[in-house]
């Protein structure tokens, strides 16, 4: 295929589930023809105003904001505003598509990407939607029957857009996350100093941290470690809760627990793990797969639509992942991950079952689907 040089809108945002897809389809149109041009539109004060630049590209915020279902006086004030700000930022949109001339527009969902996409649908412009999770975005099942193409993670997304738009592409992720060799382990321990002779849980807390992966830890550690005597674990805590776990493992002697707010080399703790335990995010799953890792998933049940729990069972369906529940986990969660670790027959058919679901070249596809409908 022959990469022609394209104006590309991308928008999207408001969590990193939705920026990192985003910033990792720029990133390789950028490596199939460097002298595309491409700008980004999110929301104002949301992350992505942050973080994108930072990966080298513009961004414009719109002033678009997300309706608050929680009742509050301050959510209710600001679910009045948004349809005013919902239209303005439509006519907004218009503006910048109008001033930058784009090829394509492609929206990555999350109520950032609404009014770009309508406004872009509304020109007649070649679009293009991609939806992370197992059950569709509000946002993306709203624009699904004006756009040219639909780029999925899971199968079944049929009973949310139409079939026939539908490509299986596959999330985005990191491209130092892959299948790891028994040499990359060996890296991955000595990196973290543990011991090559025991098994080793990952508990993946988010950059924020995860309230209840943490309240199971606390409780296991409590209850003296039950059945820790072979593992080692590496615990990212989050960097919100990190004092306070400080505070909590200051008067403990546990060498086999390393806790921390952030993990720099995931690659290293992804190879070095034998079970993961984590949120089951779209990034987080599908990086999973492409690593390989059998994994215990505790959904987060504070997502738009139970989302999470979708792309859990997704897994969980094909014998390739194990789901405790949210509320479960300070009972369950490491008696489960325990059990599993200390079986590797188990473990092995988990990541036999999990890498086959693996789509690690799911922003290349991406790339050339958008190429074919800009043709």
């Amino acid at each position: 295929m022959e990469y022609k040089a394209l104006r590309v809108i991308i928008s999207g945002g408001g969590t990193g589930g939705h920026i990192f897809p985003a910033v990792s389809i720029a990133h390789k149109l950028k490596e199939v023809n460097p002298d595309t041009e491409i700008l980004f539109v999110g929301a104002e004060g949301k992350m992505e105003m942050e973080k994108v630049p930072r990966e080298g590209f513009k961004i414009i915020g719109l002033p678009i904001v997300g309706l608050q279902r929680q009742l509050t006086l301050k959510n209710i004030l600001n679910d009045i505003t948004v349809p005013f700000r919902f239209l303005g930022s439509i006519r907004m949109a218009r503006k910048i598509i109008d001033g930058f001339l784009p090829d394509v527009a492609v929206g990555v969902g999350g109520y950032a990407s609404a009014p770009l996409l309508m406004a872009a649908t509304g020109k007649k412009l070649p679009c293009l939607i991609q939806e992370q999770n197992g059950f569709a975005g509000l946002t993306n099942k709203m624009l699904a029957k004006k756009v040219q193409s639909i780029c999925v993670a899971y199968e079944g997304m049929e009973k949310f857009f139409p079939a026939d738009r539908i490509v299986m592409s596959g999330n985005p992720i990191r491209p130092q996350i892959h299948q790891y060799t028994p040499e990359d382990r060996a890296a991955g321990l000595e990196f973290y100093g543990f011991s090559p002779l025991k098994r080793h849980i990952l508990i993946i807390g988010g950059s924020l941290g995860s309230g209840t992966l943490n309240k199971a830890m606390k409780a296991w550690i409590e209850a003296g470690c039950p059945g820790g005597e072979n593992v080692e674990i590496l615990w990212q805590c989050g960097k919100y809760y990190k004092e306070g776990i400080d505070a909590f493992m200051a008067d403990k002697n546990l060498p086999a627990i390393r806790h921390t707010d952030f993990i720099s080399r995931m690659d290293l703790a992804y190879a070095m793990a034998d079970v993961v335990i984590s949120r089951s995010g779209a990034s987080s799953v599908s990086e999973i797969c492409a690593a390989a890792k059998a994994a215990v998933f505790v959904p987060s049940p504070n997502v738009a639509e139970d989302h999470q729990t979708h792309n859990a069972m997704a897994l969980v369906n094909k014998d390739a992942a194990l789901l405790v529940k949210d509320a479960e986990a300070p009972e369950k969660l490491m008696a489960t991950a325990l059990e599993l670790v200390s079986n590797p027959d188990r473990v092995a058919v988990l990541e036999r079952n999990a890498a086959a679901m693996a789509l690690p070249d799911a922003a290349k596809t991406i790339v050339d689907e958008i190429y074919r409908i800009v043709r």
